[in-house]
C-alpha cells in the first residue's frame, strides 16, 4: 500500500444493511458521481421505493471499507439474491447443474446496479489498493454465510484486471451500443451509413413522428402526471416482459427528485396524451436507455423514442456512446454496434468452479465468433 493509505490493522471491512446509511459525497466520491447506477442517490432510491429489500430477493448487503474515524474508502454495493431475476447475466444453467448435484445455488451474492444492464465500476474505490480487501471480503460473506457464489455483473472494462488479480472466472458477453465518432448533428452520423440504410433511418424517423410531438423533459419539468403516464407504459413492458414490473411507482418519484438532472424522460404525445414514454440516464461517458412503454402501437415509434432520440441526445451533449440495455439485434441495422460486456465470479465449491470455468472457455470463443459475425452486418459503408 502507498505511504499516504491508512495502515491495514485500521481498516474495517464490514456489511452495512444499505446504501442509505452512508453519507452521499462519501459514497458519490468513491465513482458514483459519474456512473448514474451506482450513485447513492438510484441506489438509495431502489431501498427507500422497496424496489429492494424485503420480499424482492434482492436484500442489500454493501460491502465497504472504512479507517479508523469511520470514513468510507472503498464499497461494493451488494445483494444477497435467493433467485437470478433483474440481473441480464443468465446463470440459471449453473443454478441447475449445482441442484442435481445436491447442492443449493442460491442464496449467491450479486454485485451489481439492480435491474440495470449497464456497464460501471463495482469497486467503488478511494485507492486500487482496496480492491484486493473488497473482493476478500466478498469471499469471506459467501463462505461465512453459506453462499454458494458471488457475481460481479456489468463490469467496466477497465476493472477486470482487478478481478483477474482475485482469481475471479470472467465471462463476456455481447449488447449493442452506438458510438458516437464526433458527429455534428444526426445527418453527419447517417452519411457514414450505406445508402439504402441512411434511407431507411430517415423513413422510419418520418413515419414515427408523423402527427405526434415529442417532447424531452429533466430536472423540474417531470412533474408528476409525467410519472404517472410513464408508470403506465412500465408497468405494460415489465408484465410483458418479467411478469411484475421491477421498479415501484415511488422509485420513479424519487429518481426524480435525487437526480432529475440526470434524466431525460422522452413522451410522445398525440395531441395532449402521452402514447409512449423512454426513460434515460446521462452519465459522464454516456447516456444510458432503460425503460420504455406504450399504450398504443405506433410503427417505429419504439425505434424512434429509444434508439433516434438518444443518438440525438448524445451528440448534442458531445458524449461518447448510448448503451440502450439488453437484447435486441434490431439496434445492429439502426447503427448500434456489437460491443462485449464483461461479468466475474467466485464459486466456492472447487469442483464446480471447474466445471463453470471450461464452460467460459468454450462460451467466450463462442462470444468472440458472434462478435465477428456481426461486426460485418453493421449498416456502416464497407470498404
Amino acid at each position: 500500500m502507498s505511504a499516504d493509505l491508512p495502515d491495514p490493522s485500521e481498516l474495517t471491512v464490514r456489511l452495512a444493511p444499505g446504501v442509505r446509511e452512508f453519507d452521499p459525497q462519501q459514497w458519490n466520491a468513491l465513482g458514483g458521481s459519474r456512473n448514474p447506477f451506482v450513485s447513492h442517490e438510484f441506489l438509495s432510491a431502489l431501498e427507500d421505493s422497496g424496489s429492494v429489500g424485503e420480499g424482492t430477493g434482492w436484500d442489500p448487503v454493501p460491502i465497504v471499507i472504512t479507517d479508523g474515524d469511520d470514513r468510507l474508502l472503498a464499497a461494493m454495493p451488494s445483494y444477497a439474491k435467493g433467485h437470478s431475476q433483474g440481473e441480464y447475466v443468465f446463470d440459471q444453467s449453473w443454478a441447475d447443474a449445482l441442484h442435481r448435484a445436491g447442492r443449493n445455488y442460491y442464496p449467491k451474492l450479486q454485485i451489481a446496479a439492480p435491474f440495470t444492464p449497464a456497464s460501471g465500476p463495482r469497486l467503488l474505490l478511494s485507492d486500487p489498493a482496496f480492491a484486493g480487501h473488497l473482493l476478500k471480503g466478498a469471499e469471506l460473506v459467501c463462505e461465512q454465510n453459506g453462499l454458494s457464489s458471488a457475481h460481479a455483473t456489468f463490469i467496466e472494462e477497465s476493472q477486470l484486471p482487478l478481478f483477474e488479480a482475485g482469481n475471479w472466472l470472467i465471462r463476456s458477453d455481447i449488447q449493442f451500443h452506438w458510438l458516437n465518432r464526433n458527429y455534428d448533428d444526426f445527418d453527419g452520423f447517417l452519411a457514414e451509413l450505406s445508402s439504402r440504410k441512411r434511407k431507411n433511418l430517415r423513413k422510419e424517423r418520418e413515419a414515427a413522428q408523423k402527427g405526434l410531438r415529442i417532447a424531452r423533459l429533466s430536472g423540474d419539468d417531470i412533474k408528476a402526471h409525467h410519472w404517472d403516464a410513464f408508470w403506465i407504459f412500465y408497468q405494460d413492458t415489465g408484465a410483458r416482459k418479467w411478469g411484475t414490473p421491477y421498479l415501484t411507482r415511488e422509485a420513479f418519484t424519487l429518481l426524480g427528485e435525487r437526480m432529475g438532472e440526470q434524466m431525460v424522460l422522452i413522451l410522445a404525445f398525440d395531441g395532449d396524451e402521452p402514447i409512449a414514454g423512454a426513460l434515460n440516464f446521462v452519465g459522464s461517458d454516456a447516456i444510458y436507455g432503460r425503460y420504455w412503454g406504450c399504450t398504443r402501437d405506433v410503427r417505429f415509434l419504439h425505434f424512434e423514442l429509444c434508439y433516434y432520440q438518444a443518438i440525438d441526445i448524445a451528440i448534442e451533449l458531445g458524449l461518447p456512446r448510448v448503451e440502450a440495455g439488453a437484447q435486441g439485434g434490431h439496434k445492429l441495422m439502426r447503427g448500434y454496434e456489437p460491443v462485449k460486456t464483461w461479468s466475474a465470479h467466485w464459486l466456492a465449491d472447487p469442483e464446480f468452479r471447474a466445471a463453470v470455468a471450461d464452460f467460459l472457455e468454450r462460451e467466450r470463443e463462442g462470444v468472440s465468433t458472434d462478435q465477428m459475425y456481426l461486426d460485418r452486418r453493421t449498416p456502416f459503408k464497407k470498404g
